[in-house]
């Protein structure tokens, strides 16, 4: 049975992604953060134990815990959980901005230096074998106003793995890029948490654009809110990680949702001056 180890597997993209794999004949490692979202992914039938990017001691321990259930080998590593932190850069505490890089970049990088080594000694014919895939975003690809502690995580994600990817030639390990654009999870809410936590919006020389736009939209947000428009399901997501796990030759990189493609046409076809003309506005 192929196995596969996800990160984030509490709600949204890697919940679903879990699940999902599973059904399709994978041995899934369902990780996530808290102990109690352990339990439930348990009570549900998925393999679960806590992995947390903040934590490198979880990092090692959910890691050894992986290999001591396969026996020492791994198929397949998807890198996903995340969170943002909503605010203008100038209003970016700097301990926020780190805490934000550990779980978004440090934490990931962390976990796949140490699948790497073991992807490399299975395998056959002198080559290794595996599949590292990174969940990035759109925002990897091009930034938008009061994401900037997000933007500037996927687009560290985006050129580390770019990286990866070419000094990975040669050695059967595969690494490939997810961008997905706006899904519906509970990342609206986990962003809330988050801002209310670090940023003094009330005393920032923005703070009437706060109030104005950015608070009422985190604020508004339930989990049963409207879809934003392009919006969809975990599921679209989770039908490319598939195809990345299965394609003999994987591409690259795989978007998903309508804004991702045009976010990569347009950074391709388009004057800088002309996108941050449209960027600013949203």
């Amino acid at each position: 049975m192929r196995t596969i180890l996800i990160t984030g597997c509490s709600t949204g993209i890697g919940h679903h992604a879990a699940h999902f794999l599973k059904s399709k004949g994978w041995r899934v490692f369902a990780t996530c953060r808290a102990q109690d979202d352990v339990a439930r992914l348990t009570s549900e039938g998925l393999e679960s134990f806590r992995l947390d990017y903040e934590d490198p001691a979880s990092i090692e321990a959910g890691f050894n815990e992986t290999l001591a259930r396969t026996g020492g080998t791994l198929d397949a590593l998807f890198n996903n959980g995340a969170y943002a932190i909503p605010a203008a850069v100038e209003d970016l505490p700097v301990a926020a901005l780190r805490q934000n890089f550990e779980a978004n970049f440090f934490g990931w990088h962390d976990l796949t230096r140490r699948v790497i080594p073991v992807m490399r000694a299975q395998g056959t014919d002198g080559k290794g074998h595996g599949r590292i895939i990174q969940c990035s975003s759109v925002l990897g690809l091009m930034a938008m106003p009061w994401r900037g502690s997000y933007n500037s995580t996927k687009f560290a994600l985006e050129g580390l793995t770019d990286t990866l990817r070419l000094e990975m030639r040669g050695t059967g390990i595969k690494v490939i890029t997810i961008e997905p654009g706006p899904i519906g999870t509970a990342f609206r809410l986990n962003a809330r948490q988050q801002f209310d936590k670090w940023i003094d919006w009330q005393a920032s020389a923005r703070a009437d654009q706060y109030r104005n736009a950015l608070v009422p939209r985190l604020y508004k947000a339930t989990e049963t809110s409207a879809p934003d428009r392009f919006e969809l399901g975990p599921e679209a997501v989770s039908a490319k990680v598939l195809r990345a796990l299965t394609a003999a030759t994987p591409r690259a990189h795989y978007y998903v949702t309508t804004p991702t493609y045009i976010a990569a046409l347009s950074r391709r076809l388009l004057p800088q001056r002309l996108i941050d003309r449209v960027m600013a506005k949203i």
